[in-house]
């Protein structure tokens, strides 16, 4: 559960609208596809650091993918546009 002023800034998340291709494409270009970061630090074969993805530590992960689903959806949808380099 998250307090409530990080579920103000999830529910508003959650509700904004792509209304222009250049949003779209600044949200595409912002948000990653992947989860970045993760690394495993070994030496000499043993694990000696390991650092998880960013996104298990983001508590707006789930509402930054699906904005970032919804302004890749707007790009093919409405404008028509190629989305493979955002892929």
């Amino acid at each position: 559960m998250l307090p409530p002023i990080l579920d103000t800034i999830a529910s508003k998340l959650d509700v904004l609208e792509i209304q222009s291709a250049n949003m779209a494409h600044f949200f595409c270009r912002l948000i990653p596809a992947q989860c970045p970061f993760e690394r495993t630090i070994s030496c000499f074969g043993r694990t000696l650091l390991y650092i998880p993805p960013l996104c298990k530590l983001n508590p707006f992960y789930e509402q930054l993918v699906s904005l970032r689903f919804r302004a890749l959806c707007y790009l093919a949808d409405s404008c028509g546009e190629d989305i493979t380099t955002y892929c």
